[in-house]
């Protein structure tokens, strides 16, 4: 019997080839999108699931009030707060603290290398996290000051061998580091990505060599200190947000006093590490995160594809039902019975999903490389060996056969075999009402996809376009050297006079940090001199020269910008807007002049500038400060005067190596670094952008097919009212006006939904565009205009035909 229901699903297959091709391809397509966004989305939640002890290890989260309002959030809080809290708190079986420093050199015969991602961590780490540590103690790695574990990579970079336990390594800064483990390159699916990692103690044990004065000091009771990474291993059944509970008195006995004084104030709490890549943005990650938002709306995207490929073949079928009455007519008459037709129509379903999934493994298998281009992933062939990826693939088949064969199976099977051989059988107003809806729902879902990704195309248009407030344009930046020695402020004066020799150099400019490169460093204290402690403010602040406000052209609103024609000039800050509002002064005329205390110096505030993008348009404005330091290391922005930049690189190569010998010479370009930050914006609408029209593709070939029986079935009434006579025209519109009044249904219903996830997306924005009404009238004309192209195809045909054709049977 099944091998008879099999011949009949493929003989009905291959008699209606349009429809076939229009059904499996439809399909196929809808699938192979489903499981590449389904990758991606896969990918993106798998972040920390390697870990054993995933479910109670939690990161420390640092949150900072001034006045009672949130000021700052930190990813990386203070140094005394692990051990602190671990102490006092039985439900912490274990924590351990990491810190990111800059990167390294390491110099090997005549061979300058250069380590990235280098941080402290605590003997706990390789414990508490499932790192895989190939060879070295898991109990003592850590242990000792100057020892570290290096990646096999690493090793292979220093030593040319994976074989690295036992042997020592000099790094820039002198200090001689014994290698006790090598551990396996970290996966792509995590956040932290160490190459060199240092014991913890060799941090305590160099911060106490470079104390100053008599007092020696600890990381261990750092409570105003920033910058520390702490994660705690709860205990099997603590709750988190009871532990949370226990952190405030522990706290307060530790700053609260001190921040008291300040009117502020300091909260920590606990984030589950599985949750941090994708909710997690604040000061100090150590690795750019996702954003949760985007991952569920891909799914949703995948969702709706897949569901508009499944209803493209329901209505096709059910469309086809009074075609294939008498065939379950014969079939009752004969003896069968109705769930043996429930089940030929399912094994039908079955035929054509499984076709349609061996079609779309094909379609993944040859468009992966261009789905990597555009997502920005490193997908490879090697997902077809997970188990993961053959579950999707089954559980994809089992919920398409399931969806587009039951109520075909249902509607095919209830005919009644007198009513269906006397030739009484019609079109029901259920079987229209059913087709219609579902065209509805398939248009009002590839209306979604449209908007969507035209408010994103809008926003990333937006913030791409939009004025910083600088000028970055040819603007080449060099990254901060490493190794220096005594003699670094006299070579840095000395490398910026050579570079101004050349022609091709206008102006150059050192500061801690430059555009794009985030937003310095934070100075809590802030207050003007004379007021008290408890009107203290919060700031970011960069270190910067003489030349860094007028190299990147920032306006200056009110007062001076630094100069040499002031002396050292070394007590001078410039504030943006913002950081003079925040100080209580309305124009920033009034700020001029005004003394504030920084950290205990005092400084005169001589310039106010206009607020502009530190970073990309994502984050609102900080208030900023500027302070002068001539003697500091760090970025050189070097402003070019010729569209040559290639000769100005060169040029600029010559004399670092000949200023900063024994460092790498890297080097960027503003704009595109800047563009950089909305690098993961335009993957996402790129790929929103691809599938959308995907789904516009599926949805078309649906109506096409439809359309085809729609017309088919009327082709006798056309026939009748061309002999009436009826014009061309009149056919046409009779044959869209149905199409239009469903699209215009499917429009009013889109609306409301794609406003509400639109508006919900922006706001992760602090600058963004105005939904405005274009949004949706644009996509509703272009799907309207791609679907009357679709249906024209059959209805002029139809309207065209020789009535006597249609008629003659009659």
């Amino acid at each position: 019997m099944i091998k008879n229901y099999i011949k009949i699903a493929w003989r009905n297959l291959s008699k209606n080839k349009v429809y076939s091709i229009i059904n499996i391809g439809g399909l196929a397509i809808g699938i192979a999108a489903c499981l590449l966004i389904l990758q991606y989305v896969t990918f993106e939640l798998s972040y920390e699931d390697f870990h054993t002890k995933k479910d109670r290890i939690y990161r420390v989260k640092q949150d900072r009030y001034d006045n009672g309002k949130l000021s700052t959030e930190w990813a990386a809080g203070a140094f005394a707060v692990g051990n602190n809290l671990a102490e006092a708190i039985p439900e912490i079986e274990d924590y351990v603290k990491v810190v990111e420093t800059g990167d390294l050199i390491v110099k090997i015969q005549d061979e300058v290398l250069k380590i990235e991602k280098v941080f402290f961590a605590g003997n706990s780490f390789f414990s508490i996290f499932s790192y895989p540590l190939l060879d070295g103690d898991i109990n003592t790695v850590l242990m000792e000051p100057y020892t570290a574990a290096i990646s096999e990579t690493t090793a292979l970079k220093i030593f040319g061998t994976r074989d690295a336990v036992g042997k020592s390594v000099l790094i820039s800064g002198g200090h001689t580091y014994k290698i006790k483990g090598v551990f396996k390159d970290m996966p792509s699916n995590t956040q932290l990505k160490p190459n060199f990692l240092a014991s913890y103690a060799s941090f305590v044990e160099q911060v106490k060599a470079n104390s100053q004065g008599d007092e020696v000091q600890d990381p261990e009771t750092w409570w105003t200190s920033d910058g520390c990474l702490t994660y705690f291993l709860l205990q099997k059944g603590a709750h988190p947000k009871k532990v949370e509970a226990k952190f405030p008195p522990i706290v307060d006995q530790g700053i609260g006093e001190f921040m008291k004084r300040y009117n502020a104030s300091v909260t920590y709490s606990l984030q589950s590490l599985t949750d941090i890549h994708l909710y997690s943005n604040y000061i100090m990650e150590p690795a750019p995160n996702g954003d949760g938002k985007t991952v569920y709306l891909l799914i949703g995207i995948a969702f709706f594809i897949l569901l508009i490929a499944l209803i493209n073949y329901v209505n096709l079928a059910t469309a086809r039902a009074v075609g294939r009455a008498k065939e379950v007519g014969v079939r009752k008459v004969v003896g069968s019975q109705r769930k043996q037709l429930v089940v030929q129509f399912f094994i039908e379903s079955g035929i054509f999903n499984g076709l349609a999934l061996v079609l779309a493994m094909f379609i993944v298998v040859l468009t992966i490389p261009a789905f990597n281009q555009i997502s920005g992933r490193h997908m490879s062939y090697s997902l077809f060996g997970e188990s993961g990826f053959w579950l999707s693939l089954m559980i994809l088949f089992i919920l398409g056969v399931f969806l587009s064969g039951l109520y075909p199976a249902i509607v095919l099977s209830s005919f009644k075999p007198v009513e269906v051989l006397k030739g009484k059988l019609v079109a029901t107003k259920q079987g229209s009402f059913l087709r219609k809806s579902l065209v509805v729902f398939q248009f009002a879902a590839s209306l979604f996809l449209l908007i969507g990704s035209l408010v994103v195309y809008q926003q990333i248009q937006y913030m791409r376009n939009q004025s910083l407030g600088i000028n970055i344009d040819q603007t080449l930046v060099i990254k901060p050297p490493i190794v220096s020695d005594s003699t670094f402020i006299r070579k840095k004066k000395a490398f910026k006079e050579a570079l101004l020799q050349y022609p091709t150099v206008k102006n150059v400019a050192v500061s801690s940090i430059v555009p794009g490169e985030g937003e310095g460093y934070n100075a809590g204290g802030i207050r003007l001199v004379g007021q008290d402690d408890s009107e203290q403010k919060q700031y970011r602040f960069l270190w910067v020269d003489y030349d860094f406000v007028p190299l990147y052209d920032i306006k200056l609103i009110a007062g001076r910008s630094f100069s040499e024609d002031f002396g050292a000039d070394k007590e001078a800050v410039i504030f943006n807007r913002m950081g003079i509002e925040l100080l209580g002064f309305e124009k920033p005329e009034k700020a001029i002049g005004k003394q504030i205390d920084f950290w205990g110096d005092q400084c005169t505030i001589v310039g106010v500038v206009e607020n502009y993008h530190q970073e990309s348009l994502r984050e609102a404005y900080d208030p900023l400060i500027l302070r002068l330091d001539p003697n500091s290391n760090g970025y050189f922005s070097i402003k070019s005067g010729t569209d040559k930049i290639g000769r100005t690189i060169q040029q600029v190569r010559g004399e670092w190596d000949k200023f900063f010998p024994g460092n790498t010479y890297e080097y960027f370009f503003m704009d595109e670094n800047f563009d950089e930050q909305y690098r993961v914006d335009q993957q996402f609408g790129n790929v929103s952008a691809v599938f959308t029209l995907l789904g516009i593709l599926i949805a078309c070939l649906g109506m096409f097919g439809l359309a085809s029986y729609m017309t088919l079935q009327r082709t006798k009434e056309i026939g009748v009212r061309k002999v009436l006579g009826a014009s061309v025209l009149g056919i046409l519109k009779l044959l869209y006006q149905e199409f239009v009044v469903l699209l215009s249904l499917a429009f009013l219903i889109a609306i409301p939904f794609s406003w509400f996830i639109a508006n919900d997306w922006l706001t992760g924005y602090a600058f963004r565009i105005g939904i405005h009404w274009t949004f949706f009238v644009l996509p509703f004309l272009l799907i309207l205009l791609i679907a009357m192209i679709t249906v024209s195809f059959q209805s002029i045909k139809a309207a065209l035909a020789n009535p006597v054709k249609s008629l003659r049977t009659e």
